[in-house]
């Protein structure tokens, strides 16, 4: 599905301290990534996580992520670049729906619950979503603001959309 999917940890191979990972994309990597995020490019991806065992069967993964990405401007299409300087959490578990029985909690307080599949923890696929979520979703190059005005409006300034709207309303 995504281009990180090698960044998968077994369960069986987290110790009782942890695991503790970092990981730089590879050019391949970031390529596949940009196409996957429909971007000019990923110049950078870097992530440190922990992954590690809680009560109950589940386990927690939790990280940093810094990425260089390179977005077109919603205004021009010129080249924008950014960085993405950003957090994540996600729970593992193997059926999440047990969680339910404690009854409703802040949804905001809570980690995202991910289900654990054949023992597997996949950081790549939590890791792409956090960057995903940390693009701009209106980049715009700076000093550059949209003015459009309608040719056809004899004074633009004093033409309103209910104007605009009332034009296109048939006579009867």
């Amino acid at each position: 599905m995504i281009a990180l999917e090698d960044w998968t940890h077994a369960i069986a191979d987290v110790p009782v301290a942890g695991l503790h990972r970092e990981r730089t994309a590879s050019q391949a990597e970031r390529d596949a990534l940009s196409r996957a995020l429909k971007i000019p490019a990923l110049e950078a991806l870097m992530a440190k996580y922990h992954i590690r065992a809680l009560p109950g069967g589940g386990y927690r993964l939790s990280g940093h992520l810094n990425g260089r990405v390179v977005q077109s401007c919603i205004v021009t299409l010129e080249p924008v670049a950014a960085d993405i300087d950003d957090e994540f959490v996600s729970e593992f578990w193997p059926d999440p729906a047990h969680l339910d029985a404690e009854g409703e909690k802040a949804v905001l307080d809570m980690a995202d619950i991910e289900p654990l599949k054949n023992g597997i923890i996949d950081a790549g696929r939590i890791i792409f979503e956090a960057l995903s979520a940390g693009l701009d979703p209106y980049p715009r190059k700076s000093g550059v603001e949209f003015d459009w005005q309608d040719p056809a409006a004899k004074n633009p300034e004093k033409t309103s959309p209910f104007a605009v709207l009332g034009k296109l309303k048939s006579k009867e």
